[in-house]
């Protein structure tokens, strides 16, 4: 069995669980034990977060994960405004930065300015190795995590609502940008704070959301049929 398998991820699973979940079923159709099944996803999702997961399946489609994981992305964000968060998302702890309320224009203008080449720092709580270990590892245990900057590009940032303290934007990126940094600096440049709310991929190169299946459909009998050979 070989080919891609796009997935919409559910809230609260991680991208493992989404793996582990489809290897089970692969392991059913082979005839093999789970861990002799090869199965992996082409970039990470949070937990919080929903959305396009692209698995690779099979021997062929394994190896070529690095060139699908390169590919840009397209997220539907909500940031919060006046606060912060240690995680930079809803699962951090929460502090009050500010009441100001900014202009929609000063949101519209802050969103252009993150637009093109920049420098941005991974978060803390991220994927990065440090010395072997994952920064969100070496965070959790309460230890300090220096990440260098490194340069991304954000191809559009587009403002969709604005209801204070939210603000709903829809972001095209290249590969290896975080939302989370992304929404950390909005928050300094508008001198009001922000965490990550809401995060939803809906694009991964050329594959969408529209073309993805959610767990609850996924079976033994209809995985094979729902392969992608691209």
């Amino acid at each position: 069995m070989q080919g891609l398998l796009l997935v919409d991820k559910p809230k609260g699973w991680t991208s493992f669980d989404v793996v582990n979940y489809v290897r089970k079923f692969v392991a059913q159709i082979e005839g093999k034990k789970p861990k002799n099944c090869k199965v992996g996803h082409t970039g990470t999702l949070d937990p919080m977060a929903t959305g396009l997961l692209v698995l690779v399946v099979g021997k062929e489609y394994t190896r070529r994960a690095g060139e699908f994981s390169k590919l840009d992305k397209t997220y539907e964000v909500t940031m919060r405004l006046g606060q912060t968060s240690t995680t930079a998302d809803v699962e951090g702890e929460i502090t009050d930065v500010s009441d100001t309320v900014p202009a929609e224009n000063a949101v519209r203008e802050a969103l252009e300015r993150f637009q093109g080449q920049i420098m941005q720092t991974p978060p803390a709580f991220s994927a990065m190795k440090i010395s072997g270990q994952r920064a969100y590892k070496l965070a959790r245990e309460g230890k300090a995590v220096e990440l260098e900057a490194r340069p991304v590009t954000i191809h559009k940032n587009e403002l969709v609502g604005y209801e204070y303290p939210d603000v709903r934007f829809v972001s095209e990126v290249s590969s290896g940008t975080y939302i989370r940094s992304l929404v950390e600096d909005l928050g300094s440049e508008l001198d009001t704070g922000a965490y990550m709310a809401d995060l939803r991929r809906t694009r991964v190169g050329d594959f969408t959301i529209a073309a993805a299946h959610a767990i609850d459909a996924l079976s033994v009998e209809n995985l094979e049929a729902k392969l992608r050979t691209n």
